[in-house]
């Protein structure tokens, strides 16, 4: 594809097997990593990466390739075979995959390379979309989006670049399924990143962090719970989602 458009667009997307169970892996990786099974497979899939970076600056084109890589959701955490633990982990982030609210399983890392238009080393931390990635794109490449139809994604650009300090989603909704779990609210005049959970997996056994008893949550039934009022986050206070606030505890 590189080659036969190198002197046009191209868009190229490629979706790696890779972090995903049963995590094969070749020999040439096994056992490479620190962190098993697991860190072998993450440690192919950067290589992987490194080849397609390898043609495109070998065929002169890494200052004209916007590079995005990502991930569609959080890490799966009830994936374990014995003590192993073959779905990856979430960090200081509630939840995994499978859980359409909680920050584990929808904050998911975004990298962006493009040489001589996106500064490097540059961290921004601003609530983005995969769905951003349609319109940024279509701008890209000089095209029209439709009029016809609402467009949930906004154009990267202006905030990759810097020209633009916040995100120009406001609001984000959080689906599980058909059934939206939680939203936020990014009020731009505070800082501050608002969270309402509407419905929650139900976490067993009791006191753990993810359904260990089915394998993963489910998005509607028993296996969930409603909350009325929502809980409610600041996420710019409490990324880890911990302490839900109060009207006694957070008047505003």
């Amino acid at each position: 594809l590189v080659f036969r458009n190198k002197h046009k667009p191209f868009l190229l997307f490629l979706s790696f097997l890779h972090s995903h169970t049963p995590l094969l892996t070749t020999k040439k990786f096994l056992g490479r990593s620190r962190h098993g099974l697991y860190g072998d497979n993450v440690e192919e899939m950067d290589w992987m990466v490194g080849q397609v970076l390898d043609v495109i600056e070998k065929e002169g084109l890494q200052n004209t390739t916007l590079v995005y890589f990502a991930s569609d959701h959080g890490g799966w955490l009830e994936r374990q075979e014995g003590k192993r633990q073959l779905g990856g982990w979430n960090g200081i982030y509630r939840g995994g995959k499978a859980m359409g609210g909680w920050e584990g399983g929808i904050r998911v890392p975004g990298i962006f390379r493009w040489p001589g238009v996106l500064p490097a080393g540059t961290v921004i931390d601003e609530p983005t979309s995969l769905m951003d990635i349609y319109p940024t794109v279509v701008h890209l490449a000089g095209g029209v989006l439709p009029q016809d139809r609402v467009i949930d994604g906004r154009d990267l650009m202006p905030l990759l670049r810097g020209r633009v300090e916040h995100s120009e989603h406001e609001f984000l909704f959080h689906y599980c399924g058909i059934h939206l779990h939680a939203a936020r609210w990014h009020q731009k005049d505070s800082g501050a990143i608002w969270k309402a959970h509407y419905v929650t997996p139900i976490f067993r056994p009791l006191g753990a962090g993810a359904c260990y008893d089915r394998g993963f949550c489910p998005c509607f039934g028993e296996g969930v719970a409603h909350h009325d009022p929502p809980l409610l986050f600041d996420l710019s206070r409490d990324p880890s989602e911990a302490k839900p606030l109060s009207a006694d505890t957070e008047p505003l």
